[in-house]
C-alpha cells in the first residue's frame, strides 16, 4: 500500500520507492527459480505508465522470461488494485536481469526455463531481442 512515506513532492507514488519494490520482487523471483542468492545486473525498459496514490494497493507480479547460463530476466508488471470491484490498472513495467550466486558470490548456472506456452515462447523471443540490445550497449561502453 503507498503510504505518506512513499510519496514525492507532486503527492504521488515516489519512482525511487517502485524501484526498491520492484528490484525485491525480482530478486524473489529469480531466487525461487535459481534457488541460491541472486544479485541485480541492469535494469531495462522501466517504464512509468500512471502515477500511484497514497492509500492505494500496489501489486507486482514477476516472471522469468529468459534464462542464460547464469543470468535471468524478470519481468515486472506493477499494478493499481482497485479495493471496489478488485479490478487493476497498470502503472508499470519492467525487465530486470539478474544473475545467480554460489557461495563465493561467483556467478553459477541457473536451471533452464521450461517453456509450457505459446505466451512464454513469445515472452522468450521478445527477450532474446532485449538481450542482444543489453550486449550491443555493453560493447559500446554503455
Amino acid at each position: 500500500m503507498v503510504r505518506p512515506n512513499h510519496l514525492n513532492g507532486a503527492g504521488r507514488l515516489f519512482g525511487g520507492a517502485l524501484m526498491q519494490w520492484l528490484d525485491e520482487a525480482a530478486g524473489t523471483v529469480a531466487m525461487r527459480h535459481a534457488h541460491c542468492n541472486v544479485i541485480t545486473a541492469s535494469v531495462d525498459n522501466l517504464r512509468f505508465i500512471r502515477g500511484a496514490y497514497n492509500g492505494e494497493i500496489i501489486v507486482i507480479i514477476g516472471k522469468v522470461t529468459y534464462v542464460g547460463r547464469t543470468s535471468m530476466e524478470v519481468r515486472l508488471d506493477t499494478y493499481v488494485e482497485h479495493l471496489e470491484n478488485g479490478m487493476r490498472q497498470p502503472i508499470n513495467r519492467a525487465y530486470f536481469t539478474m544473475v545467480a550466486m554460489d557461495e563465493n558470490d561467483q556467478p553459477r548456472t541457473v536451471p533452464r526455463l521450461i517453456l509450457e506456452t505459446e505466451s512464454d515462447r513469445a515472452d522468450w523471443e521478445a527477450a532474446e531481442k532485449r538481450r542482444e540490445m543489453r550486449m550491443r550497449r555493453k560493447e559500446e561502453g554503455f
